[in-house]
């Protein structure tokens, strides 16, 4: 394996080296050749950069002589070994190098290897390089100095192929060259790790691996290789007489490796061997052992402590480098108590102990603490880059934003008064992150842009700050920039700009950026690939979400709640997100509150009563069931179930706890619940504790107002949002909009409308809805085309208002233009909601024979909703083409066995078309069937309450005075001209008991209840299903009557009576 590219030269071509040269990396100096080479005058002394003395070179009395006459009596020789032995500037390589030729000593080894010295300690590698290719006489010390060289600047391929080339050359290594180039294999990683064998195997021939530092060096260079913690334990094994150093090596690479268990063991073993040979553990093996403790997430901090105690035992609390290991680690692990008793105690203090206590008073967010400590230790240990970086960081974590802020732009003035900000890019960097993270995200990218020199951290902390405050589009403007920069971004880059793209919902964006994780082999990373779930839960790929699941080579706990939280959002997955969950915890993850609110929202969807229970019982048994947070859950999820007692102990159980979104809960399981009268009360209580009601209260109770059509509730919380400011707030205003229209004040509706100061989709559609809704078409097409005029695109649900208000106002060709537009115009698919409009406008303009049709073209299965369309229309058809409604009302029996409307509307069909028998089969099926259906009833709101009626009805308390006054509506209506309209009689009757039939109708007796009282306001009644369309006629002699308008909404639609005429037109 290692002969392939590292040989030992052959006998016949091995250099012959004195045996004290080889030792002691050094060479015996020259006598100067009478005939002198060229100076290297061309050679630049440019570098600047000054470090330490890279190899030891000692007196020239100690080197071997290869010439017969002693340099050393030329008093220059002495002179310029002393002069120059130790330079470090540019300018006295340049001075010596000149002298070396001036008195012709160009091939003197010890000469010419002590400017390469110069040359490596400048950073002058270059013409440390040509030096070496120029000599005529090089020995192992010339190629030691220019591999450490190399090595040490972070040059590591360059070292390593020097060493190759000094093999190949015939020279036998020293151990200083062996080491600095299993060093330079080290920093590369596992890239050299094969090479790093290689070298090892050439140290095992030529017996050098026996020395006392090698065996060290050549751990480190496993250790720090992936996989390859078994070998540096072997190397280990192979040291015959092990020192604190070789245990110290070991017990390093276990840490480095995050192996604490192993690292302790091994500590353990030293202090056994420790009392044969009297080994003790020094500041190296303590800071080794308390990182170890630190990485452990569970049992690290009783560790550490135990480690603080031997610590405390063997005297080296006082010394420098533990003590600062000692803070860094008891801060980070949150006890800041600790880190600043152990810090007080120290002896004296650097800047990496005060640097370890500013990072653990930043994590556990307590920014003013660690300013204090600043301003305290500053002058006392001096500062470096580092201090001022966490000093910025804890400028983020003020209780007061701004005043952290404040102080960042102060240590910002600084930097730039000083010169520092051009100094390190890191104080850029921690500029960046300190104003994004205050929320000032302009003056981020300020500091962004004046940057002279940028890295990959400079533009994650941007990309990251913008995400944060929600500048997606920019985040993802300068990820884009970043990748023209031809920087490789990071895992954190990645997760920033899928965040961003999440929030966007731009799916085509997130895949871009998946293929390039895919690319970089980050895809697997447990962070990357929580935010690619996120991205495709946000966007609804929900199989896409499952396939990254699926593909994760580990989870945590992150990767489970995305999971589990993107089936619970989506209706037709919720069923799978509960068997994830259940996953969960099977394989034995720890749940979290995030958890809990995914699964029960899930169980909300559901309403899985039951399984609601045995969550909150886990939850009990996780101490979290007081979390405010899962109690809101708690009450959303029994509300949905319909167990509102259960919701109301929750509730009573919180107290103080409340939030706003506690209460929300509840006003809404109490809506759920059809319990309006409870909600309201609850609105008003919450309001008397001194709550401010949120936009999501006045959305919620605005929307129950509008599903009952309580215009009299509905403006009183109307008032209530003028009185908290909200009333211009654009979801407060589109549901009041929403309101209005459907309680049947469409002229409310309107001119709110007209006064929002700013509306969106919700408010257009709102209004077009309410126009349809309330047999207007004309209006709702006028504002249709408005709304496109002022640059609003609309939505699904746009066209369902349009396609409803065409169908309503017999609008045929301009639905089917609408309808077309859809698709060629604004890129909307048809939903089947827009289909069954479409059935529904076909059929009121009597189209009965082109709905077949257009059912069997549609480009999916017709649902519940198309089939029921299609049997109301037969319905209305007044016993034309019964075949088509046979099909719908099979079609529907076989759909939806359960639902009683299926079968009233077929035995209506029926009945309309004079099938006596079949409606008595349509009705003897549904007896069979177990199914009732629900009565039909009208109700009106009164000063004194809300009084309901069923056709017939003789237990209201004034049903004399009713029937009194419904008599002589009748006796009038006759007179003017009204003929009952038999025909809706939907039973098989004699004329005159149908007649009777009809005029005790529901909505015919509350009319009449309300006539009994005087007033001249409209009169307005409610009914669960369609009106018939002999009390529509009646309705319209009775506003002419009376002198009063009339305001009805059934199932379908608003009518407004008024001087005899209805606003539909009779079209409805």
């Amino acid at each position: 394996m290692f002969r392939s590219s590292l040989t030992l030269p052959s006998q016949a071509h091995r250099r012959r080296l004195p045996h004290p040269a080889f030792t002691t990396l050094t060479a015996s100096p020259l006598v100067s050749d009478p005939h002198p080479h060229p100076p290297h005058a061309s050679l630049p002394f440019k570098s600047h950069n000054q470090t330490r003395p890279l190899i030891p070179l000692p007196n020239s009395a100690d080197q071997t002589h290869i010439q017969t006459q002693p340099p050393h009596c030329f008093p220059t020789y002495g002179y310029l070994v002393h002069r120059f032995r130790d330079s470090r500037t540019s300018n006295d390589a340049e001075s010596f190098h000149l002298r070396i030729f001036k008195h012709g000593y160009t091939e003197d080894l010890f000469l010419c290897n002590t400017l390469i010295n110069v040359y490596v300690k400048i950073g002058a590698l270059v013409c440390a390089r040509k030096l070496l290719d120029e000599m005529p006489h090089k020995n192992s010390v010339t190629w030691a100095c220019l591999i450490s060289g190399y090595a040490r600047s972070g040059l590591p391929d360059e070292a390593c192929a020097h060493f190759k080339r000094m093999v190949s050359d015939g020279f036998v290594s020293s151990p200083y060259a062996f080491g600095s180039v299993l060093r330079a294999c080290q920093e590369s990683g596992p890239g050299k790790l094969k090479f790093g064998m290689q070298i090892h195997g050439l140290l095992s021939k030529t017996g050098l691996d026996f020395d006392f530092s090698i065996p060290n060096v050549l751990m480190s260079m496993y250790g720090r290789c992936l996989g390859s913690v078994d070998d540096a334990y072997r190397a280990f094994c192979e040291i015959e007489f092990r020192n604190p150093a070789s245990w110290n090596s070991i017990i390093s690479v276990y840490c480095q490796r995050g192996d604490a268990v192993s690292a302790y063991r091994l500590f353990s073993s030293m202090q056994k061997d420790g009392l044969d040979f009297g080994l003790q553990p020094n500041e190296y093996t303590f800071g080794s052992l308390i990182k170890a403790a630190c990485s452990l997430a569970d049992s690290g901090l009783n560790l550490l402590q135990q480690v603080l105690s031997f610590i405390n035992k063997t005297g080296f609390l006082q010394d420098l480098y533990v003590g600062s290991a000692l803070v860094s680690g008891f801060a980070r692990a949150g006890l800041i108590n600790y880190a600043r008793k152990i810090f007080e105690q120290m002896g004296e203090w650097n800047v990496v102990s005060m640097n370890g206590l500013m990072v653990g008073l930043v994590r556990q967010k307590r920014g003013e603490e660690a300013t204090e400590v600043f301003m305290e230790m500053k002058d006392l240990v001096g500062i470096n880059v580092d201090s001022l970086v966490v000093l910025l960081s804890s400028f983020a974590e003020f209780c007061v934003l701004e005043e952290g802020k404040r102080k960042g732009s102060q240590v910002h003035a600084y930097v730039i008064a000083t010169g520092l900000i051009h100094s390190k890019v890191a104080i850029g960097n921690g500029l960046i992150n300190m104003y994004a993270k205050c929320g000032a995200i302009n003056d981020a990218c300020s500091v962004f842009r004046h940057m002279v020199e940028k890295d990959s951290i400079s533009w994650n902390s941007l990309i990251s700050g913008l995400d944060q405050n929600e500048c997606f589009e920019d985040a993802i403007m300068n990820f884009c920039e970043m990748r023209r920069s031809e920087l490789t971004p990071s895992i954190f880059t990645l997760i920033s700009a899928l965040s961003s793209g999440a929030s966007l919902e731009w799916i085509k964006l997130g895949q871009q950026i998946h293929c390039e994780a895919l690319k970089l082999g980050l895809d697997l990373d447990v962070s990357v690939s929580n935010a690619l779930l996120v991205l495709y839960s946000n966007t609804g790929y929900l199989n896409e979400s499952r396939n990254v699941f699926f593909l994760m080579q580990e989870y945590d706990q992150v990767s489970w709640n995305s999971i589990v939280g993107a089936l619970a959002s989506s209706e037709i997955s919720v069923l799978e997100a509960v068997e994830y969950f259940l996953d969960m915890q099977r394989s034995g993850w720890k749940l979290n509150r995030v958890t809990f609110m995914s699964i029960l929202s899930a169980v909300s969807s559901l309403s899985l009563h039951e399984f609601g229970q045995q969550i909150h019982a886990v939850a009990l048994k996780y101490n979290v069931a007081k979390d405010c947070a899962i109690e809101n859950a708690l009450i959303a999820c029994y509300g949905k179930c319909g167990v509102i007692h259960d919701c109301e102990k929750i509730f009573s159980r919180m107290s103080e706890r409340r939030d706003e979104v506690s209460w929300n809960s509840m006003i809404s399981g109490y809506i759920h619940n059809d319990l309006l009268p409870k909600a309201m009360d609850l609105v008003w209580f919450m309001m008397q504790r001194g709550h401010k009601l949120d936009l999501f209260t006045f959305a919620t109770v605005l929307s129950a107002c509008a599903s009952v059509a309580t215009l009299e509730r509905g403006m009183e919380v109307h008032a209530c949002a003028i009185r908290a400011c909200l009333e211009s707030d654009v979801v407060v205003g589109s549901a009041l909009v929403d309101m209005y229209a459907k309680c049947g004040r469409i002229d409310y509706a309107s001119r709110f409308f007209e006064l929002m100061p700013v509306r969106n989709v919700y408010s257009w559609n709102s209004l077009i809805s309410g126009y349809a809704r309330n047999g207007d078409g004309q209006k709702a097409l006028r504002l249709f085309t408005q709304m496109k005029q002022q640059d609003q695109l609309p939505d699904h649900v746009t066209f369902v208002g349009i396609l409803s208000a065409c169908s309503h106002a017999g609008l045929l060709d301009e639905g089917f233009q609408h309808f077309n537009s859809m698709s060629k115009v604004h890129g909307l698919a048809p939903r089947m909601e827009h289909y069954s409009c479409m059935v529904d406008l076909l059929g009121r303009a009597g189209k009965l024979n082109v709905i077949e049709d257009f059912i069997k073209k549609m480009p999916m299965k017709p649902t519940v909703l198309v089939w029921r369309t299609v049997l109301g229309a037969c319905c209305r058809a007044n016993g034309r083409n019964i075949e088509l409604g046979r099909i719908a009302g099979e079609m529907l029996l076989e759909l939806e066995p359960q639902n009683a409307v299926n079968y009233v509307l077929l035995a209506n069909m029926y009945a309309s078309g004079g099938k006596w028998d079949d409606v008595a089969k349509a009705r003897m099926t549904m007896k069979n069937a177990a199914v009732k259906k629900e009565a039909g009833c009208s109700w009106v709101t009164m000063k004194d309450g809300v009084h309901v009626f069923v056709a017939g009805d003789k237990l209201h308390p004034e049903k004399d005075l009713i029937y009194e006054k419904l008599k002589e509506l009748n006796k009038k209506m006759r007179d003017a001209g009204y003929v009952p309209e038999t025909k809706f009689a939907l039973y098989d009757l004699e004329l005159e008991n149908k007649e009777e039939l009809l005029s005790y109708h529901s909505e015919k007796l509350a009319v009449a209840y309300v006539l009994t009282r005087q007033s001249q306001l409209p009169i307005r009644i409610m009914k669960n299903l369609r009106v018939c369309g002999d009390c529509h006629s009646a309705f319209k002699y009775i506003s002419k009557i009376v002198g009063r308008q009339i305001v009805l909404r059934d199932s379908n639609r608003f009518h407004h009576f008024a001087d005899g005429k209805c606003s539909c037109g009779d079209y409805w």
